[in-house]
């Protein structure tokens, strides 16, 4: 087992670098995708040298190891782990809460994603949910189901990517719950915010006339998906074919360890703007643009054109012989943020490059329709992720 401890080193050395690819590059230089699944596939019981079964702990001891170095970052938390429930002052502002449950074998594989990431981006969706309120995260809870597949140092390996996100967004972890479950990894986040009086901003707000936008790089998660996902495949057939993940870091991280956008509500504060409506795009495109329609009761023109397309994404697309611009519009777990601002602010916007102006609002009666880079006008159809199918 010396080269499980090895690649757990090179692991760690991707993460603090920045994050690469933990499956591409330097490491496949030395192990076969067996030797690098047989490191996070919690079922491999004997995975690791030193393995402490949490029954040994008890439910407060775990609580108790996982809790003990917890500090806290915000004023507004007065109370925090270790009474029956926390105590949060928002000092006269209105208080913002989302919460997400994700379970293994639905929204995440641990096949392929390191239960550090899968912490990290356990907190990120839900900061991202905060974000598009327009608000500032300040708390959260983790609540987790794990059967005794799990060891505690898996639990420290997924708690670590809990705090590293908690810890770059200032938020404080400040309660949440443990259980036992009979079958896979269940995690349910709850995140708290604040926002001043009467800034939120909702996605049933949008105006005729407003210019529809968005900020980042659209569908690259999705293709790093698609990649995963293959590779997998070819492993479950053949375990001694080692993974053709080479140059797809870009898409791959994007759907491992994505980001939310803190620095576009700094921007909106920055340049005194307020968004007519707003939510994320964790779902796809089309939908989130189908949810600002539906909910603010008007209809929407996009162009194909203007889409926010990265070049890596683009090319990693064309290796699978799919349209980057689907991908762009249906793929999800983007955790960008698709907002509507009035005409008037147009110059403001300039500014950041991170921002993108897809299109804008029309009349209601006209629809919902993105314009093709031919000049063919096409319905917009919901094709992103619907957690019931």
């Amino acid at each position: 087992m010396r080269y499980t401890r090895y690649l757990r080193i090179k692991i760690g050395s991707l993460w603090t670098s920045g994050f690469k690819c933990i499956l591409a590059g330097e490491i496949l230089k030395y192990f076969t995708w067996a030797q690098i699944c047989s490191v996070y596939i919690v079922e491999a019981k004997n995975v690791f040298m030193d393995r402490t079964e949490i029954a040994d702990l008890g439910e407060f001891g775990l609580i108790n190891h996982l809790t003990q170095n917890i500090e806290l970052q915000n004023a507004s938390s007065v109370v925090g782990v270790g009474d029956d429930a926390a105590v949060i002052d928002h000092f006269g502002k209105q208080t913002v809460v989302t919460t997400d449950l994700l379970l293994e074998g639905v929204h995440f594989d641990l096949t392929y994603t390191p239960l550090k990431h899968l912490g990290y981006k356990s907190i990120i969706v839900n900061l991202s949910d905060v974000y598009a309120m327009n608000a500032i995260p300040t708390q959260v809870t983790v609540s987790i189901g794990i059967s005794n597949r799990f060891s505690l140092e898996a639990v420290d390996e997924f708690y670590e990517g809990v705090f590293a996100a908690c810890d770059k967004y200032g938020v404080d972890l400040v309660g949440g719950d443990t259980s036992s479950s009979q079958k896979g990894f269940i995690i349910s986040i709850t995140a708290i915010g604040e926002v001043a009086t009467d800034k939120f901003v909702r996605r049933s707000t949008a105006q005729n006339g407003d210019l529809l936008c968005c900020t980042g790089d659209l569908g690259a998660a999705y293709v790093g998906l698609l990649f995963l996902e293959r590779e997998k495949r070819i492993y479950i057939e053949n375990p001694q074919i080692q993974p053709d993940l080479e140059g797809e870091q870009y898409v791959i991280g994007r759907l491992l360890k994505p980001e939310a956008r803190k620095d576009i509500i700094a921007f909106f504060e920055e340049a005194k703007l307020v968004p007519t409506s707003m939510m994320d795009i964790s779902d796809g495109l089309s939908s989130e643009i189908l949810h600002i329609c539906r909910q603010s009761e008007v209809g929407c023109t996009v162009y194909e054109e203007k889409l926010p397309i990265h070049e890596e994404m683009k090319r990693a697309a064309f290796k699978f012989e799919i349209d980057p611009t689907a991908c762009a519009l249906s793929g999800g777990e983007d955790y960008e943020l698709l907002f509507t601002i009035a005409q008037g602010d147009y110059d403001k916007l300039v500014l950041n490059e991170q921002i993108s102006v897809i299109g804008h609002i029309i009349d209601p009666v006209e629809g919902a329709h993105i314009i093709t880079k031919g000049g063919n006008k096409h319905a917009i159809t919901a094709q992103g992720w619907n957690a019931f199918k």
